[in-house]
């Protein structure tokens, strides 16, 4: 087993634990698939690390519930970075198990920490996989119950965080239009 099979197996069978279901599976392990099958399509000369980032996205996300930090912006967002932290620490002791140095774990931390993004191309080459994996899965059931309003606002800081390559892709693939597509034409 290559070091890349074994960091993936040991992220997948972290996230194998996961209490809570979609399509009867664990939420993270497919999640986790889900992100690599999109980084294959979209970038499929991956390094590594990206590869391992993208895969580890959600490590053992369940552990810290978001109900653990206040309601509103400010908690989600502290909620969301401590996440970051916590899986960039996870994915780099499962890196470092798999034989991976340091260079390539911290690279794969940054990536999970979104440091540089939209200066660093493989920070944004997560972050367009994350984008991508988010419109094709999670969208449709994510709208239920939303007004129009609300979910343009959604697509429109979704298209904020890709790059530009990645939303012209997002309107020709999601055949968007009217003010989704403008959304992603800024």
């Amino acid at each position: 087993m290559s070091r890349l099979e074994a960091a993936l197996a040991a992220i997948d069978a972290a996230n194998a634990a996961d209490p809570t279901r979609e399509d009867g599976r664990p939420a993270a392990l497919l999640y986790g698939e889900r992100m690599s099958a999109e980084l294959d399509r979209l970038f499929p000369d991956a390094s590594e690390p990206l590869r391992i980032a993208a895969r580890g996205q959600h490590v053992e996300r369940w552990l810290l519930p978001r109900s653990d930090y206040p309601a509103g912006r400010e908690g989600y967002l502290a909620w969301r970075r401590e996440q970051g932290r916590r899986h960039a620490e996870r994915v780099a002791a499962i890196m470092a198990a798999a034989g991976y140095g340091p260079e390539e774990i911290d690279a794969a931390g940054r990536m999970l920490r979104k440091e540089g993004i939209k200066r660093d191309p493989e920070v944004q080459a997560l972050e367009d996989v994350i984008c991508f994996v988010f419109i094709r899965h999670y969208l449709k059931p994510f709208a239920a119950g939303r007004d129009a309003a609300e979910m343009l606002r959604i697509v429109e800081k979704t298209a904020r965080k890709m790059s530009p390559g990645a939303r012209a892709r997002a309107v020709a693939e999601f055949e968007l239009t009217g003010p989704f597509a403008a959304a992603f034409a800024e």
